[in-house]
């Protein structure tokens, strides 16, 4: 019989470690963030304090998602509601 010859070990093969370009488990790629307003109770929302709510909407106008902003569930509601009565208000602008 014929003696195989070795090949050369495929991207499947290797291992997670042995992969150029890779450095194994690295953990998560970014921190969570945490909501400021649950951090900090005197930070109080309100639809008269602009000034905490322009840091919560876009340069364009437009309300920053959870994901971006960091606010828990239940305080992006209240933040969405005070931007709402702020527009109309007219202590913020709807668009730029």
């Amino acid at each position: 019989m014929e003696e195989r010859q070795e090949r050369e070990p495929r991207m499947g093969d290797m291992d997670r470690d042995d992969r150029k370009g890779r450095g194994g488990d690295r953990g998560p790629r970014f921190k969570k963030k945490t909501c400021r307003f649950c951090e900090n109770k005197d930070l109080i929302m309100d639809y008269k304090r602009v000034d905490v709510l322009v840091k919560l909407v876009s340069n364009k106008g437009k309300i920053l998602p959870r994901r971006l902003t960091g606010t828990c569930a239940r305080h992006q509601r209240l933040v969405a509601k005070a931007i709402k009565k702020a527009r109309n208000a007219g202590f913020m602008p709807f668009s730029v």
